[in-house]
């Protein structure tokens, strides 16, 4: 049975004692008789974990970010369903985990309307909902626009303020604002002309020790601020029009960084993600939560905040409870694990395999098992250029930048180029397992080591109950192959710098 809510009440209920309760405020205060919030949702493009100022990175500035998690919850422990951008978004907007959307689970791919979107949930109930720049995608989204009435993510508006133009003041408002930054391609040098002081950056350890590289974290770290600032503006807007107390803020990222073993893995560099929430009507300020969550978990909480019943299709779990209390560090016990999955990113591998690399993982608070369904293939895609299904492409599930040439043309250099390149390019065993406690960058696989048996037959098996309670096809259906790596895919892919890409779109 579906849930009800926080009010208890079903959507009909909701929406009549709504539209009993409208009062139309004066143009300079636009406070909603109902108790139900706005709610402005702002999302990155390839910014992860830990890269704000809340969290102690000390180059980067984020003020917004850092005045959302002052003023609300900071959630320590955020993760994303997939870190590719098109399944993460499915599975924000649908609130389920990617493996169960299909097609919708692969980069460059298509959302059955099947699915339903907490945007339209909530239009449905009386939201005026819309959004601006990068939401749902990439992909082709002709089907939503031709048989379900729109957009995944509601209207496309130039802006916030011309989104707030047409917003009717007697209707609650949902808007997705969201950014290009601080997706590839970056302005070199951009960081360090801003002032960025390189030596200060704390390079993932997974990295060798090069300027080069620091100086890509930079221009990185530039863009990351653009966005803070697109947040920033749009926080004084709403204070402006004395709306911003009376609306639910979140703000994160879709994925991690877009650098070798960051973006497409499971690691923490590459799954984890910056997640501030701000409801001062709700929610005790200055709180921080260790609580393990998912960014499945948006969309019921969204719905849930509205007074709305939950989907029984959502696999994501509403946080009105963590929000709502007062309580820092872990707010409810049972959330001590969450699980990721990536299916096929580029169609990057050798001769005519068009499949991804399927991966799945269950991530503690000590331990990180990941579970590799394709040994043989290239977990980043081949290096070998010539031979790839997509022409030309090169470590295809890795974005062209600074930091990937310097790591391939140094593998050589020395023990450390050599070992920190194998950990991003080359393959790997069926299965990786990782002791936080000992090992908290996530570099040394313990999965074959004797002591850790017990340990990882435990996580194998809460994984696997998970992804089959899910009805996840890498456990469920022999045909998962067909399922996601015969889908058709709608991009482009890094090229070798000596492949004639002048014409070729850059991969979203």
């Amino acid at each position: 049975m579906a849930q009800q809510g926080i009010y208890g009440m079903n959507n009909k209920a909701v929406l009549i004692l709504f539209l009993l309760g409208l009062a139309i405020s004066s143009p300079a205060n636009f406070t909603l008789a109902d108790d139900r919030p706005n709610i402005l949702f702002c999302i990155a493009d390839d910014w992860g974990w830990p890269h704000a100022g809340a969290y102690g990175d000390p180059v980067v500035k984020t003020p917004a970010f850092d005045r959302i998690a002052k003023e609300g919850v900071l959630f320590e422990n955020a993760y994303i369903s997939s870190p590719s951008c098109t399944p993460s978004r499915n599975a924000i907007l649908t609130g389920q985990y990617h493996w169960r959307l299909g097609h919708g689970g692969n980069l460059h791919s298509i959302l059955d309307t099947q699915h339903q979107t907490y945007p339209h949930l909530l239009a449905e109930s009386g939201y005026f909902t819309g959004h601006w720049r990068k939401s749902w995608g990439p992909g082709k989204v002709d089907n939503w626009l031709q048989t379900s009435g729109g957009h995944p993510a509601g209207k496309r508006y130039p802006n916030f303020n011309k989104f707030l133009d047409a917003w009717p003041r007697d209707q609650p408002f949902c808007f997705w604002l969201g950014a290009s930054d601080p997706h590839r391609g970056y302005k070199l040098n951009s960081g360090r002309e801003s002032g960025m002081d390189l030596s200060k950056i704390k390079l993932f350890d997974h990295y060798p020790e090069s300027e080069t590289i620091r100086s890509d974290v930079a221009d990185y770290y530039f863009e990351v601020q653009r966005f803070d600032s697109d947040v920033n503006q749009a926080l004084a807007k709403l204070e402006s029009l004395n709306l911003l107390d009376s609306t639910l803020v979140v703000m994160t990222g879709d994925h991690g960084m877009p650098f070798p073993r960051c973006k497409s893995n499971l690691y923490d560099s590459g799954a984890r993600v910056p997640m501030a929430v701000r409801w001062p009507s709700r929610i005790a300020p200055g709180r921080q939560v260790t609580d393990l969550v998912s960014t499945t978990d948006l969309a019921p909480t969204f719905l849930a905040a509205a007074g709305l019943p939950i989907p029984d299709s959502m696999t994501g779990k509403s946080w009105i409870n963590i929000l709502t209390s007062k309580n820092s560090g872990r707010v409810e016990a049972a959330r001590d694990r969450v699980f990721t999955g990536k299916e096929r990113h580029v169609p990057c591998q050798e001769g005519d395999d068009s499949g991804g690399t399927p991966m799945r993982a269950i991530r503690t608070d000590q331990f990180l098992l990941i579970h590799n369904y394709r040994p043989d293939r290239w977990p980043s895609g081949t290096p070998n250029y010539k031979l790839a299904n997509l022409p030309g492409c090169w470590l295809g599930d890795c974005d062209n930048g600074p930091t990937k040439t310097y790591m391939v043309e140094n593998q050589n250099k020395d023990a450390e180029h050599q070992l920190k390149y194998n950990l991003a390019f080359a393959k790997r065993p069926e299965w990786e397992l990782y002791d936080l406690t000992q090992d908290p960058s996530q570099l040394v696989n313990v999965a074959d080591e004797k002591k850790y048996q017990d340990i990882k037959l435990e996580l194998i098996e809460s994984l696997k109950s998970e992804l089959i309670s899910t009805a996840d096809p890498r456990e469920t259906d022999q045909n998962a192959d067909q399922i996601f790596d015969q889908s058709q895919y709608f991009g482009s892919g890094p090229r070798h710098p000596s492949f004639n890409n002048k014409k070729k779109k850059p991969n979203r």
